[in-house]
């Protein structure tokens, strides 16, 4: 009765849409939550976005009728994008903060993404820059928002909070260079980054230094055949390290990254990391 009661759950059941058992039990769970919480552990706050309210209210109630004792809540406002979409684990294309989930570069690139409209609030919202400098970097953004430099502000920012300098260096980094920069500048944390970003294959060093090119296309699968890969370098859309090649060249000691790697490319976009078996 007392669910039922509630202004939120009672507009869904009289609505047009309903609503179905699992989300009207949720509430029911998440009080239970709380109640072992505050009983087992202690917990005396549940904090939770605005949309949680009704849930940590039903805990509250639950314990002070099963207790008498006294808890309480706390809500803070979402994070919505500009078209009012909220973050979330159970949207698509979520971000996480464990590197497990969403590596470095993922969540860089995460936000490299975030459209115009949202780059000047997630700039003050989501950072410790200076409210300053962050209206600053909006202002420059919306004179030259085609350089996405507001993004790029925002990604080093947010990333450097969650997964540190060394970690953002590296995305920067690799990101850079899957965009068509130079592969030669990569370092050895970046190349790393790099090969777990894109499809990797680990060659013998005769497989790779003085071999052919077109069999090396094959070894990848980047070309589907001898005749795919010779067509491809003839079209001059093969690139080694993000430089255009043709059928006439050959890998050497010094084209290999890190003296470890090569970086092949298939048109515009479609990567493959080969990594050199130490000799």
């Amino acid at each position: 009765n007392q669910l039922v009661a509630k202004e939120s759950i009672r507009a869904r059941m009289e609505g047009t849409e309903g609503i179905s058992f699992t989300e009207f039990t949720y509430t029911l769970l998440q009080a239970f939550d709380y109640w072992h919480l505050h009983t087992a552990h202690g917990c005396e706050l549940q904090v939770g976005g605005s949309d949680q309210w009704g849930n940590i209210t039903a805990g509250i109630d639950l314990i002070r009728r099963r207790t008498g004792d006294r808890v309480h809540g706390l809500t803070v406002p979402l994070v919505t994008r500009a078209d009012g979409q909220k973050f979330g684990k159970s949207v698509d294309g979520a971000v996480w903060l464990s590197a497990e989930r969403t590596s470095p570069y993922r969540f860089y690139q995460y936000w490299m993404q975030v459209p115009d409209a949202d780059v000047e609030r997630f700039l003050l919202q989501l950072t410790l820059l200076p409210v300053d400098e962050a209206r600053r970097l909006a202002s420059d953004h919306a004179e030259a928002p085609h350089r996405r430099e507001g993004q790029r502000a925002l990604a080093r920012a947010v990333t450097t909070l969650i997964h540190g300098p060394d970690a953002t260096a590296g995305a920067e980094a690799a990101s850079a260079v899957l965009f068509g920069g130079d592969a030669a500048a990569l370092d050895t944390a970046a190349l790393d980054v790099l090969a777990a970003e894109v499809p990797s294959t680990t060659l013998p060093r005769a497989d790779v230094v003085g071999a052919d090119l077109v069999d090396l296309l094959v070894l990848t699968g980047l070309s589907s055949s001898r005749g795919d890969a010779r067509r491809s370098l003839d079209q001059r859309g093969i690139s080694v390290n993000n430089r255009k090649v043709d059928s006439g060249f050959t890998p050497s000691d010094g084209d290999l990254l890190g003296g470890r790697a090569l970086l092949l490319r298939k048109g515009k976009s479609t990567y493959h990391h080969v990594a050199v078996e130490p000799a």
